[in-house]
């Protein structure tokens, strides 16, 4: 796996590329001299936490075979103020599932995620405390 950095401005906004060529745009927090030309370092933490337990959701059920017709996710997150560095303490994801779902498979897809297969919940799982709640529409 490789990642590459090119800064974009006299500022913080970088262009992040991987090896497939697909970008993902960086920028600081405007307090300290950012442009919001992109997701703060932290945000990208949060997203790749929805982006793999989704994978993980997804995968799980589509094996199960059920009918899953869409999936969104909210992610609420605290950092712990004062501190440096200042690393999660909580965070809380939503998930929406939509379509005739069984809802013993959907709380099963996600303790596995949470519990196995999710390295990025793994990751920030040893800093924040997670929690997860889902909604079936």
């Amino acid at each position: 796996m490789n990642i590459k950095l090119e800064r974009k401005n006299n500022a913080y906004h970088f262009e992040a590329v991987n090896e497939q060529g697909n970008v993902v745009n960086i920028d600081a927090n405007p307090s300290i001299g950012g442009e919001n030309k992109g997701f703060r370092p932290m945000e990208t933490l949060l997203a790749g936490l929805g982006g793999c337990s989704a994978i993980d959701v997804i995968s799980i059920l589509t094996k199960q075979k059920e009918p899953l017709k869409d999936l969104k996710i909210s992610i609420d997150a605290k950092r712990v103020d004062g501190e440096i560095p200042s690393l999660f303490e909580v965070i809380n994801v939503e998930y929406h599932f939509f379509g005739d779902l069984n809802t013993e498979k959907i709380e099963r897809a996600l303790a596995l995620t949470y519990d196995k297969y999710c390295s990025v919940a793994q990751i920030l799982g040893k800093t924040a405390k997670l929690s997860y709640t889902y909604k079936l529409n």
